[in-house]
């Protein structure tokens, strides 16, 4: 009980000058904790140091559109394919259609959804894959470069800087999203995937659009293969589509959330950022039902701009 006497209080009063030390040392301690405070960026108080230098079971896993990208990765790269007439007026007009109905209809009938997939690898299909490779690092270029939001790629940049390895995992595909991984610097890509035979495109799917549920399973066989731990891994995304993507790792960061992904993040108490502007840049882009592992997600907006050049 000895070592804890000084735990007891001091039976002897405390002098002018005891008092005068304690009332400055608590006033010091109040101005120095509020000063480290002004200093702190806004987070800082929440958050622990992450990601953790060296853990090489650790990887982060970042949504493409919207998320690490304004707008989708399909539309700008629809305009480039269009901009070298790989499309034919035909074409141009069934798959208008077809994104018409998905905008209107707001559902994925699976014969609407087939057909549209179908109509989507008819363009590329015998084509070659480094065709469709070359083509993007152009497009890309041309009208990606300038739309990466610099928040998220710091972040990326922070699990490569700290020995992680990043993928991006997009229902684009994995063509395209290889090429968009390449340019920044990270580890690879997950994507759709389009069968191709002795490197030139069959126009079929291999399983089905990278999108949802099916994102969570690439994750999944992709830490699996590369032996990571998923609760020390992040996610990154924008859409309340890629929640079971989220909800598989140990640090799940909702980014330029949508109203859905916004409010589950808060229940869950999932991290939030936003790199918008306040006015909350357009989300331009296809409705998920159409990102079908082809160039249709373009075809729309190829035609607006068709029109009024016209």
């Amino acid at each position: 009980m000895a070592a804890l006497g000084w735990l007891t209080p001091r039976r002897r009063s405390a002098t002018a000058r005891s008092v005068l030390a304690g009332e400055a040392s608590a006033e010091a301690a109040r101005k120095s904790s509020q000063e480290l405070e002004d200093l702190a960026p806004p987070d800082s108080p929440e958050e622990p140091d992450f990601p953790v230098l060296g853990d090489d079971r650790a990887a982060a896993f970042f949504d493409l559109d919207n998320t690490v990208m304004q707008g989708a990765a399909l539309f700008h790269f629809g305009r480039g394919l269009y901009k070298r007439k790989f499309f034919e007026t035909r074409d141009l007009a069934r798959f208008a259609w077809q994104q018409a109905w998905f905008r209107l209809a707001g559902i994925e009938d699976p014969e609407h959804m087939q057909d549209a997939r179908d109509s989507a690898l008819s363009i590329v299909k015998g084509h070659r894959v480094s065709e469709l490779m070359s083509i993007g690092e152009e497009i890309y270029d041309e009208y990606m470069a300038e739309r990466i939001w610099p928040g998220t790629r710091a972040l990326a940049q922070a699990h490569l800087d700290a020995g992680q390895k990043v993928w991006l995992v997009t229902a684009a595909p994995v063509e395209i999203a290889t090429v968009i991984a390449r340019r920044l610097g990270l580890t690879g890509a997950l994507g759709t995937v389009a069968e191709s035979v002795d490197g030139v495109y069959t126009g079929k799917l291999v399983g089905e659009p990278l999108h949802g549920p099916a994102k969570a399973e690439a994750v999944r066989a992709l830490a699996s293969a590369e032996n990571l731990d998923l609760a020390r891994c992040a996610a990154y995304s924008d859409s309340h589509n890629d929640i079971p993507m989220l909800s598989l790792v140990g640090h799940p960061y909702a980014i330029n959330p949508d109203a859905k992904l916004r409010k589950h993040a808060r229940d869950f108490d999932w991290r939030l950022r936003d790199y918008r502007t306040a006015r909350k840049a357009a989300k331009v882009g296809i409705p998920a039902a159409a990102g079908v592992g082809a160039v249709a997600g373009g075809t729309a907006a190829a035609i607006a701009l068709h029109r009024r050049r016209r």
